[in-house]
């Protein structure tokens, strides 16, 4: 009974829980009814009243009565329209608006429809000044979205201008005329009122928003009297504020950084330049930046990008202003270091993950706004103000404003002339200026006198710092900043004479201390030495042989070889004492490693040589640093015969290392060849093209057989294949297989363009350059004259950023070269000679048309480009020509010799090591260095008559015949006979070749004693080329000697002379 009473009770109160549970719902969804009605409501009513506001405000601007819109009602509207103002909605009405605001400011003696008439309002004044600064503001933001290239938008860019030029300034407010010129100073302190708000916003960030959209870009597309309106709007603040720092800074920041904004000015309103010069902007800008401080915050805040274009363009505001740029040269000078100094930082050598790529500057690790590359021709042509003539007169006006002493009677004998001197070889021309004992000009060495602590050299040195940041910074344009420095011809003298004078003594003495000691004083000093060396090896590069040796642009012969003698003492003396290693500085590189000295080598003549030579050549022979250094930096100071050990020696070690060398433990491997002489290039080409490296590297024995299918007698101990290399070079380098062609004039040999009739032809060159690396690579000297410019891309010089193809054109084509350089003399208009951007040829009797650029047949070769064309069709010559012929035969040359062995020799001395030295045969040199067996000896009659049979009754070209009869090599070793190994022998023999059984102590006494077993008249001598060794029978006469000698080397039947 209790527990049913329990249970009604329990589910009594659950259903009391639930109906209260449910009112509670009840009146929750009551509530949110009438919230979520009455938000309704509001948005309803809001957006009635937006659209009744906004019909007003439509009905008053669309209004045509017959009276004009008061003030007051203009003021209204505003009101309203502001308050309900939508950035998407309402464009239209806000320009419908802006318009009305300009009319009223139009009107003609009606002080009720100015707009402007308000402020005088006590009442109204402070909400005027309220709403013309929220109009503003939003013509601000509109002119963010516009784009002034778009001809809709460019016209709302004119009217918000328009809004934002009429209120910010009282010049055009006709209502302070006349009486009411007493009311300016209080309407001028409400505009400087509008315009410290709108610069509190964001105006200056603005106005750079609005310029680089409109001047970033290839065609400007903002009208002139849109950029006056801009230009100044943003110089308003400024002169308002007195050019206090705060503006100075958002100026420089947001104005003058934009790409190319002072030649915009110049092109299209040069009026504003001379609003920016009448207040002294550059001066002020310069006194701004000059305070380090001060200059690296606008760098931070601009980053690498825009202050290269704040870069430009006060280079290009200071080319405007001479008599600025004259007085604040020291500041001018020092912001453009600073400022290229922090660009510095972030340009990268090699690409990398953190890099860009910027069309200046390179490699940068910074952030590039590629939005800007449009614009980067006007800004590297506002940078090249720097190196322009105007300016390098005011910044080097110290140095050019000496004058060169110059000897009379040494002038008039360099001067040119017509005589047939004149016609002289390089060659010549250098031993003349070797040999002269007066100088062209008294100033051609070292002399000290002028302290380096005094202004003038202060000033010159930080111009040298500034040109060589720039040369370091702005990579992509480097040739032209050398160019512009070099293109004053009487700059670089004049600066060498400058450096000359510096320092109580001059010369090294001062260099070197400024190297030991790390101050920012010897840094400058430096700096001024590394540019000038920059600019003289670029000037070299760029002039050609007449201009340099004949002509003798900037400099005499004799100053040449001053400088290169002064610059291989300083760079020895500088890495002798262990400056480069211990600083890890990389003088060589660049600025020391100059081309004065290349270029007196190429001429044939030893360059100037310091006195350290004999002990950089002990220095090798211990292998130590500073002489790799010496090898790496300045090779030619080292003799060459040293250099020569150091490369037999860098081979033998690698023979040793491979395993290439007989010793008592083992032996090489070795691979046999038969090789038939009839067909000795197609055997020699299938049997060791499928090599390895190391196996061509190895010994290779040969074995001929004749014409007669018989295999010749005898055992090759490497004699026989060096008669095999020789001959198979001999057979490929032949002109008529058309693998090589001469040169016009000297003859020497390059890969010919139409080598490619042969099948397989890139395999056959890289066969040929293999066969010519194992000649090197044994010591086999070989009778190929190879062309000068085909030795250098042997050497790999051809991709050095100072190579130029016009200097190695002569050895290519004399006359081809001299007509190529007469255009560029030629004074006339280029295009009247009716040439074009492309290379007739006539291959095989068709005429083939090359175009040396895309679309190059077109295109006339004009005064303008024909520096180009002669460098274009130069490089095409020998180098596109011949591109894949030449790569194919270096590919197998390296393959043999590793191309830093090589790279301490110049092209004339690699050429010594291919083919030997072309002097006659030293006879002397022979005879002391030959062995002799069988009796014979030194004072021997036969060896006697042999002796004098070579020097008086032998030709030259026989002497070489005798010597390719014993050695299969017809040039003498490069170091002499006492590097020729084995060493050359002579041997007395009795009996023919196949009866011979060596020597006897019979045979050894009768040939002593001159005793002959029988007469040996019939028999023909002979050599084992494989020992070097001539043996010779006991003849009875000297005329028996000479005519059986002349008709066995005038034989090539090998060992088969028996």
């Amino acid at each position: 009974m209790f527990s049913a009473a329990q249970s009604s009770k329990a589910q009594f109160l659950d259903k009391a829980r639930q109906a209260r549970e449910e009112r509670r719902e009840l009146k929750e969804r009551d509530r949110a009814a009438v919230q979520i009605q009455a938000l309704v409501r509001r948005f309803l009513c809001r957006c009635w009243l937006q659209r009744e506001v906004r019909r007003e405000v439509d009905d008053f601007l669309e209004a045509n009565g017959p009276g004009k819109r008061t003030a007051l009602s203009i003021f209204r509207t505003s009101r309203k329209l502001l308050f309900v103002f939508s950035f998407r909605n309402d464009k239209e009405r806000f320009e419908k608006l802006c318009r009305c605001i300009l009319n009223s400011m139009d009107a003609e003696n009606e002080a009720k429809v100015w707009y402007v008439s308000l402020a005088l309002s006590k009442e109204l004044t402070l909400l005027w000044i309220k709403q013309v600064k929220d109009i503003l503001w939003i013509c601000c933001e509109y002119l963010k979205q516009l784009k002034p290239d778009i001809l809709q938008d460019s016209k709302l860019v004119n009217l918000h201008l328009t809004m934002l030029v009429t209120f910010t300034d009282t010049s055009t407010w006709k209502i302070l005329r006349g009486k009411g010129e007493a009311l300016r100073p209080a309407m001028s302190h409400i505009c400087a009122n509008i315009m410290g708000h709108l610069n509190q916003k964001g105006f200056y960030s603005v106005l750079q928003i609005l310029l680089t959209n409109g001047l970033a870009r290839s065609r400007p597309s903002l009208s002139k009297g849109t950029l006056t309106a801009v230009f100044s709007l943003a110089l308003r603040p400024v002169v308002a504020a007195q050019f206090s720092d705060n503006l100075l800074r958002s100026f420089l920041i947001h104005i003058m950084s934009v790409p190319a904004i002072v030649t915009h000015l110049a092109m299209l309103t040069p009026e504003r330049l001379s609003v920016i010069d009448s207040h002294g902007l550059l001066r002020k800008f310069l006194s701004f930046l000059s305070h380090e401080e001060q200059c690296r915050d606008v760098c931070v805040c601009l980053e690498g990008s825009h202050t290269l274009c704040l870069l430009g363009n006060l280079i290009c505001l200071s080319s405007l202003n001479d008599k600025v740029l004259e007085e604040e040269a020291a500041p001018f000078v020092s912001v453009l270091i600073q400022m290229l100094s922090y660009c510095q930082k972030y340009v990268s050598q090699k690409k990398s993950n953190l890099t860009h790529w910027h069309p200046v500057l390179g490699w940068f690790s910074q952030t590039v706004d590629y939005g800007l590359n449009e614009s980067m021709p006007l800004l590297t042509k506002q940078l090249q103000h720097l190196w322009g003539v105007h300016l390098i007169r005011i910044l080097f006006s110290d140095v050019l404003s000496k004058k060169l002493q110059e000897n009379p009677d040494a002038v008039r004998a360099a001067a040119p002339s017509t005589s047939p001197q004149n016609s002289l070889p390089m060659k010549s021309l250098f031993k003349r200026a070797f040999q002269k004992s007066a100088s062209v000009r008294n100033i051609l060495k070292p002399v000290g006198g002028k302290r380096v602590d005094s202004a003038e050299v202060q000033k010159v040195c930080s111009v040298c710092v500034l040109y060589q940041m720039a040369l370091t910074t702005l990579t992509q344009i480097r040739l032209q900043i050398l160019t512009g420095l070099t293109y004053l011809d009487d700059l670089l003298p004049k600066l060498w004479a400058f450096i000359c004078e510096l320092g109580p003594q001059g010369g090294l003495k001062l260099f070197l201390e400024c190297l030991n000691n790390d101050t920012e004083e010897s840094k400058r000093l430096l700096a001024m030495l590394m540019l000038f060396c920059d600019c003289s090896r670029h000037l070299i590069t760029i002039l050609d042989d007449i201009e340099v040796y004949e002509e003798q642009i900037s400099f005499k012969l004799e100053e040449l070889v001053t400088i290169s003698s002064f610059l291989n003492s300083f760079v020895f003396k500088m890495i002798w004492d262990g400056i480069v290693e211990c600083q890890r500085r990389d003088f060589g590189a660049v600025p020391f490693r100059s081309r004065l000295a290349d270029g007196l080598v190429r001429t044939g003549l030893p360059p100037a040589f310091c006195s350290g030579g004999p002990l950089a050549a002990q220095e090798l022979d211990k292998d130590r640093k500073r002489a790799q250094l010496l090898l790496q930096y300045i090779p030619h100071v080292i003799p060459h015969k040293n250099r020569v050990l150091l490369f037999r020696n860098m081979v033998t070690k690698e023979k040793e290392k491979l395993g290439l060398v007989e010793t008592s433990s083992a032996s090489p491997h070795v691979t046999h060849i038969t090789i038939r002489r009839s067909r000795m290039l197609e055997d020699g080409y299938e049997q060791l093209r499928q090599l390895s490296q190391n196996a061509m590297k190895g010994v290779i024995r040969v074995k001929f057989v004749n014409d007669l299918g018989v295999d010749e007698a005898g055992i090759d101990q490497d004699g026989v294949f060096k008669e095999f290399l020789e001959e198979i070079i001999k057979k490929v380098f032949d002109p008529a297989l058309n693998l090589f062609k001469t040169t016009s004039g000297d003859e020497r040999l390059y890969p010919s363009p139409t080598s490619y009739i042969h099948e397989n032809y890139l395999q056959l060159f890289e066969f040929v350059g293999k066969m010519l690396g194992k000649a090197v690579y044994e010591g086999i000297v070989v009778d190929v004259p190879f062309a000068s410019f085909f030795l250098s891309q042997l050497l790999g010089h051809h991709h050095s950023i100072f190579y130029s193809s016009v200097d190695e054109l002569p050895s290519l084509d004399s006359e081809f070269y001299k007509n190529l350089t007469s255009i560029k003399r030629y004074d006339g208009d280029t295009s009247d000679l009716g040439l074009t951007l492309s290379y007739d040829e006539d291959v095989m009797g068709q005429l083939v048309c090359h175009e040396l650029v895309p679309g190059g047949k077109t295109m006339p070769v004009t005064n303008e480009n024909k520096i180009s064309y002669i460098h274009l069709m130069a490089h095409f010559r020998m180098h596109t020509q011949i591109k894949s012929q030449t790569a194919a035969l270096i590919s197998g040359f390296r393959s043999i010799i590793k191309p830093e062995w090589i790279r301490m020799f110049s092209a004339p001395e690699l050429q010594r090591l291919i083919s030997g030295d072309n002097a006659e045969i030293d006879l002397e040199d022979l005879k002391k260095h030959t062995v002799y067996y069988g009796g014979f000896h030194g004072s021997h009659r036969v060896i006697i008559w042999l002796w004098d049979i070579l020097a008086n009754d032998f030709s030259p070209d026989e002497r070489a015949m005798f010597l390719k009869f014993v050695t299969s090599c017809s040039r003498p070793p490069l170091l002499g006979f006492a590097y020729l190994k084995p060493p050359f022998s002579i041997r007395c023999v009795e009996v023919s070749d196949d009866q011979d059984t060596g020597d006897t102590l019979g045979s050894v006494l009768r040939g002593f004693f001159t005793i002959r077993k029988k007469e040996p008249g019939g028999r023909l001598p002979t050599s084992s080329t494989c020992f070097n060794l001539l043996k010779l029978p006991n003849y009875s006469k000297k005329s028996v000697l000479r005519e059986k000698l002349r008709y066995a080397i005038s034989m090539n039947t090998g060992f088969e002379l028996s």
